[in-house]
């Protein structure tokens, strides 16, 4: 299969770098993935799609992998844009959608990038991983090694959620539990590279999840016929998927496949528990302070210090969007609200979104008649610790207390 790459591109100094060994920073800062998109265009149009696969694969001409020999995957299928109304009606919206990545075979997000990481490690030869995780990243790239035969080491947050643990640990991965930070995981994967000889899949550390999470736009673009939302909340940690979206969307005005010009506004999301990138648009600035004492039950956003901030800030910027920041004692509270109103298994960071969006909406930033779409990151299930409650018991089978259930 022909490659469309051209290069690598330092996206805080434009330096370009060979696409064809594996990279990691330029001046401790990331990497863009170019392509020529003029070649693109000659080579595949958006008909050509409608009668592919339904999978993140699709979109092969827009990815950088040059043989599908290599290609690591459990099964990528393209996740559903679910209509909500009754979450909408709530916030006087009648076009609220949410895009649930929850149905991706590690049961987050997090399914798309590492699946373009660890091909990538495949076709660069790569035979060790290692990954500092606040969660679901570390239990995707466990999955995605184990598929390609690729030795995998996970350093997480001692209180990270158990399911992450246990999956990372099941996959095969030397799992490890680290008192601190995702930050503090991050010191250790870097002080191991000379040591153990392993390749860093930390987030913005090499330039692949960026394209595997890119695909989020790509699929959110077709779905809408080619039209984009008015609005798009997104919970914001690293920042990957983000930044990943507003790159899709600038590679398919290139390609003149949307169907106007107009850009979705993009919110990045976060709890006030662990909001640098908050702070950091509120000031103006483009680059974010580390946030101390960063803690949140929304655990894929509990980011202190993203080394892509500055993509972050760029993209909400340019978009005419925000940074938000919501209350952490109520995330509980919207996780339940919308699961309750639609049924879908929201995560934490999710329900972050859902504040962000209260908040907006009585702002009337967001107005009634736009279309809203919100990214469920994650399966609730995968939060044990974040849906505890104390149920009532029937304690006697045999004496039933109808008015008790009744309620």
């Amino acid at each position: 299969m022909p490659s469309f790459v051209t290069h690598l591109e330092s996206a805080l100094d434009g330096t370009h770098l060979p696409a064809d060994r594996a990279q990691t920073l330029h001046r401790d800062r990331p990497l863009w993935v170019r392509y020529n998109l003029a070649a693109v265009g000659l080579a595949v149009s958006r008909d050509d799609l409608s009668r592919r696969e339904a999978s993140l694969w699709r979109y092969r001409e827009l990815l950088p992998y040059v043989d599908e020999s290599v290609v690591v995957s459990l099964g990528e299928t393209m996740t559903p844009l679910v209509p909500c109304p009754r979450l909408g009606a709530r916030y006087g919206l009648e076009r609220l959608l949410v895009k649930d990545e929850s149905r991706l075979p590690t049961g987050s997000f997090k399914s798309r990038g590492l699946a373009m990481a660890v091909t990538m490690a495949k076709q660069f030869g790569l035979k060790r991983l290692a990954i500092p995780t606040a969660g679901n990243a570390g239990g995707a790239m466990a999955a995605y090694a184990a598929r390609a035969g690729i030795e995998a080491f996970v350093f997480m947050p001692d209180d990270t959620p158990a399911i992450n643990q246990y999956e990372c640990h099941l996959s095969g991965a030397k799992t490890f539990l680290v008192p601190g930070l995702i930050t503090d995981c991050g010191k250790i994967v870097r002080e191991g590279k000379e040591r153990l000889g392993w390749f860093d899949v930390s987030t913005l550390k090499e330039p692949y999840r960026i394209e595997g999470k890119k695909t989020m736009g790509l699929e959110l673009a077709e779905q809408l016929s080619w039209k984009l939302p008015d609005v798009i909340l997104y919970p914001t940690g690293g920042g990957t998927g983000l930044i990943g979206m507003w790159k899709a969307f600038a590679e398919l005005a290139a390609l003149g496949w949307l169907e106007s010009g107009k850009r979705p506004r993009m919110v990045a999301v976060q709890s006030n528990g662990c909001a640098p990138i908050v702070r950091a648009f509120d000031r103006g600035e483009r680059f974010a302070e580390p946030f101390a004492g960063a803690a949140t039950i929304a655990s894929g956003i509990r980011v202190p210090a993203a080394v892509g901030d500055f993509m972050i800030l760029d993209a909400v910027r340019e978009s005419g969007g925000r940074a938000v920041s919501v209350p952490e004692v109520r995330l509980r509270e919207w996780m339940a609200l919308g699961m309750q109103r639609e049924g879908l298994a929201i995560c934490p960071e999710t329900a972050a979104c859902i504040g962000a969006l209260e908040r907006l909406r009585a702002e009337n930033w967001i107005h009634p008649d736009e279309q809203v779409v919100i990214f469920n990151t994650g399966a609730a299930q995968k939060y044990p610790e974040a849906m505890q409650v104390d149920l009532p018991r029937i304690a006697d089978p045999a004496n039933i207390n109808w008015d008790q259930i009744a309620g």
